[in-house]
């Protein structure tokens, strides 16, 4: 993310609880209730976020994660092209022979 990005997020959670509190005044609440309840609602935006957050990161499934597998796979391949044949079957003798001590 870049950092206009981080800043342009601020600026919208700032401008929605301003829409919040607005809105919230309109609906007849006075001022302390409409401050209570729309600082309420971002506090509580911002614990779900931070639940989403910290499940991503528990399971791996964040961008920077999933961007490495991608590049390891394709270096993988590009490796496993790069093979002689007789290399490759040097290697799928090696990875035969180290199962059957496994399994034996």
């Amino acid at each position: 993310m870049r950092r206009i990005d981080g800043i342009a997020i601020v600026f919208g959670v700032f401008l929605a609880g301003g829409l919040v509190y607005a809105i919230l005044l309109l609906l007849g609440l006075n001022s302390l209730k409409a401050g209570i309840w729309s600082q309420a609602l971002l506090v509580g935006g911002l614990v779900g976020w931070l639940v989403t957050y910290v499940f991503r990161a528990v399971t791996n499934n964040m961008t920077y994660h999933q961007q490495r597998e991608e590049y390891e796979q394709a270096y993988f391949n590009k490796r496993l092209e790069e093979l002689t044949p007789e290399e490759l079957a040097r290697i799928q003798a090696e990875i035969e022979q180290e199962k059957s001590i496994k399994e034996g």
